[in-house]
């Protein structure tokens, strides 16, 4: 089969090598400008704790992290470290545009800056522009009063960064940054890298500008390889809001979509207090689990090692074989006791007995597989089935049929006939 116009643009970026290597040939060091040089050396004295960076000259310390080669200037120092000149004339799509609406919806927006240089010269004007409408949600508990922000600074640097270090350069597109009261989404060009899913962000790496990247983390701006996504899907659910959605993303744009909301002031309560009175940390893959688990959804196969360690901290408890809820001491701090009661259900002498009371009112008819989930609908499958099994064991009920086509009867098979020639 031909592949589609969005398998040959994959296969076309991924086949590239790494833009940020390469050497502009119409700039060379006079084309960084000095401030951004200084963050930059500022940046990696701190992260690497080297006293000999502040002794270094320009040239020097460019070339250690890479960004010239034999004294020219590959296109990540201009993407860090170019001047607006520099970058316009050589890199016009290395372009990051801001955007403010009072409303998602919005048509027009109330306000909107262009960003044409180098990185490290506006990502402070950049934060400082969305954190000047970053609302506030104060919450009390007693006589405290805690603030956290609609979007939280580490989380939108984070973001911002992996837009910038794992875009596609080579698309003619800009990175958009959108920000409504409640939401924050950056849009850039060139979709995931090869191999990256939104279901599998969290457990696999690939980065797209290698040396960009590298460069970013020995200065410590980014998280080491992996650990950026971790810290936003980390930093979202222990603040109570939604997790980051990556929602219309394809092989041209990442949409990653930050909400501000907080959607439950209990949770965040809940982890605080267990974290403290059991001396618990959770790590990413325990919030992920519990996120799940707070929005009614089975736990992926890569998160279920995680599961004995909640249960016997007391954090989760078992519904079924594949289902948790949230230990009742949540639902105490929620106010939602009743919620709790439906949510654990019946015990398994309980579900018993409403399983073979309808087996008993249908007698002679039998009853189907697919009455029995409607006996007990909070119950998955492989529950009802276990059910069944035990039951049959103690001599209660028995089936006929095979498959979909099986029925449950009360009492023990009937005995075979045997007929006596003598």
């Amino acid at each position: 089969m031909p592949m589609t116009s969005e398998e040959l643009s994959r296969v076309f970026q991924e086949d590239a090598p790494d833009f940020s290597a390469e050497l502009c040939r119409h700039a060379d060091s006079s084309d960084l400008a000095e401030r951004g040089v200084q963050i930059l050396r500022a940046a990696w004295r701190r992260k690497a704790q080297n006293e000999r960076a502040a002794d270094l000259s320009d040239a020097q310390l460019l070339a250690d992290l890479g960004l010239l080669t034999e004294g020219r200037v590959t296109n990540a120092a201009l993407l860090l470290l170019g001047t607006p000149d520099a970058v316009r004339r050589c890199i016009p799509q290395a372009e990051l545009v801001f955007e403010y609406r009072q409303a998602e919806s919005n048509v027009r927006f109330q306000q909107r800056l262009e960003f044409r240089e180098g990185f490290l010269l506006y990502q402070d004007r950049l934060w400082e522009a969305i954190n000047s409408r970053n609302e506030v949600h104060h919450l009390q508990a007693g006589f405290f009063v805690t603030d956290i922000p609609s979007f939280s600074e580490k989380v939108v640097r984070e973001g911002i960064l992996n837009a910038v270090s794992h875009r596609a350069y080579r698309s003619p597109n800009s990175i958009f940054v959108r920000q409504s009261p409640q939401i924050l989404e950056i849009v850039s060009p060139g979709g995931f890298p090869a191999g990256i899913t939104a279901e599998n962000i969290l457990w696999r790496q690939s980065p797209r500008n290698r040396l960009l990247s590298e460069v970013l983390n020995k200065c410590g701006l980014v998280e080491r390889s992996g650990q950026g996504v971790d810290l936003m899907f980390d930093t979202c659910i222990r603040e109570g809001k939604p997790r980051p959605d990556f929602f219309g993303t394809d092989a041209y744009e990442v949409h990653l979509k930050l909400r501000g909301e907080i959607q439950d002031v209990s949770l965040l309560r809940f982890l605080e207090q267990v974290g403290k009175e059991k001396q618990f940390t959770f790590s990413t893959e325990d919030l992920l689990v519990l996120d799940l688990v707070h929005r009614d959804q089975r736990v992926s196969p890569e998160l279920q090692e995680r599961i004995p360690r909640l249960l016997s901290n007391g954090i989760l408890e078992r519904r079924s074989r594949a289902r948790y809820i949230f230990s009742q001491h949540y639902y105490q701090l929620a106010g939602k006791q009743g919620e709790y009661t439906r949510k654990r259900g019946l015990n398994r002498e309980e579900n018993k007995t409403l399983l073979l009371k309808h087996i008993r009112f249908r007698g002679t008819k039998g009853a189907p597989a697919s009455e029995l989930r409607q006996v007990l609908t909070s119950a998955d499958s492989t529950l009802i089935r276990d059910l069944l099994q035990e039951m049959k064991r103690d001599g209660l009920i028995h089936s006929r049929g095979k498959t979909r086509a099986a029925r449950w009867y009360p009492g023990r098979p009937p005995s075979s006939t045997i007929v006596n020639n003598n």
